[in-house]
């Protein structure tokens, strides 16, 4: 009898659920895929390798130029392997910021590392987990080619090459 109250529970559960999901708005309303709406980046300042800091906020507000985010970590060995990739992308496109945020690792170990893979753009440290939270990867390396007015127009999850990244970038600012 229990067993019975468990299933008749479950399935009702699963109707509901269903229900829910199916039914967002009126039934003729056009969806939007998630891959196509429009994202705010989240704005963030974290301490940077030379000492300095770097605030997407101010740099949207001052510099203007688009900004291609990659997160990764000491750990990452994807993030090894990319990294170059998107140094040598970094000096084909000036007109994009390349920014790269050490995230869900240690300060020393990611200034080892840093130290290590000798890339020239600029990298960072998320000492307090904003970039990580707000970002939310799902899994690294994570990269986000976000828009000079701040919009995020892509997230790219797994490891980027050169031509991928000039690829997008093409594709998205017409470089």
């Amino acid at each position: 009898m229990r067993t019975r109250h468990i299933l008749i529970a479950l399935v009702a559960t699963i109707a509901v659920v269903s229900a829910a999901c199916t039914s967002s708005g009126t039934p003729d309303a056009p969806s939007t895929p998630a891959s196509l709406e429009l994202r705010i980046a989240p704005h963030f300042t974290v301490p940077t390798a030379d000492g300095g800091e770097f605030s997407l906020a101010e740099h949207l507000a001052s510099d203007g130029r688009p900004v291609f985010l990659n997160l990764w970590a000491s750990w990452c060995f994807p993030c090894r392997e990319e990294m170059p990739e998107i140094d040598r992308a970094s000096h084909e496109f000036p007109e994009i910021v390349f920014i790269g945020v050490a995230v869900q690792d240690s300060r020393p170990d990611a200034e080892k590392f840093a130290n290590e893979i000798n890339v020239t753009y600029i990298i960072a440290f998320d000492d307090e987990d904003q970039v990580d939270d707000a970002y939310a990867p799902f899994g690294l390396p994570a990269s986000y080619i976000i828009s000079s007015d701040g919009v995020i127009l892509e997230r790219i999850f797994g490891k980027i090459t050169e031509e991928d990244i000039a690829e997008k970038l093409r594709e998205h600012f017409g470089l």
